[in-house]
């Protein structure tokens, strides 16, 4: 992992900076990120990712919303996947009813069509968890989860996964397996090397694609930023 590149964080929780204040040095970090995933991937076109942590409160939602935004401001058409079942957070993040969602349709109740959420961000949709399923691993592993990647593959340019931290559940193992690439996201000061090095080693035994890092909280001169590992 060769290339680091500085992204400030936003502030304040839950900020979806990107697409309140697209035109502030946050969100041209967060472009700056997009941009470091797209070299990543130039052997391999990239239309389908997981973002994960290794444990809770590492800021892997807010980095994956953020972003998803930030590929629409490109012209892609994105589509965010709340694939956490355990903790969903995208209905908070924006805003938005998860009274059907992912759940749903994994279990054939509803079409993706019907599903989707208009976020108010040109070019994105949402796509939430539903209801919380007792078996959130069974329900990602099954058939029509892998009809839904392809589905969304022909709808979407890139669809960007949330998934619950790779050292809880083999929940984001089993999307990491079946997608382009993974985004590790880790926090400075709480994210333990060893857990990090055992998250990385998990994610390669489920032969997945490692894009990058985020290293998030990083404190440099009284400001909070995130490193990109590349």
């Amino acid at each position: 992992m060769a290339r680091k590149t500085t992204l400030q964080r936003a502030q304040q929780h839950k900020t979806l900076v990107t697409r309140d204040q697209p035109k502030s040095p946050i969100s041209e970090q967060y472009r700056t990120l997009r941009t470091n995933l797209q070299f990543s991937s130039v052997d391999h076109e990239l239309s389908t990712m997981v973002v994960t942590s290794t444990t809770q409160s590492e800021g892997k939602s807010l980095t994956a919303a953020n972003l998803a935004i930030a590929f629409a401001q490109q012209g892609k058409k994105v589509m965010l996947v709340d694939a956490d079942m355990r903790r969903p957070t995208s209905h908070y993040t924006f805003r938005i009813s998860n009274t059907f969602g992912l759940s749903n349709l994994l279990v054939g109740d509803h079409t993706l069509e019907q599903l989707v959420h208009d976020v108010n961000v040109d070019n994105l949709d949402v796509l939430t968890c539903g209801p919380i399923p007792p078996n959130p691993s069974e329900l990602l592993a099954s058939n029509r989860m892998r009809e839904l990647i392809g589905i969304a593959k022909q709808n979407y340019d890139l669809v960007i996964f949330d998934t619950p931290p790779v050292l809880a559940v083999t929940d984001p193992q089993i999307l990491a397996n079946e997608t382009d690439g993974v985004l590790l996201v880790v926090r400075s000061k709480k994210t333990e090397k060893d857990a990090a090095k055992r998250a990385k080693e998990l994610l390669d035994q489920a032969n997945a694609n490692l894009l990058g890092a985020v290293l998030n909280d990083k404190d440099t001169k009284d400001s909070n930023y995130l490193y990109y590992y590349g």
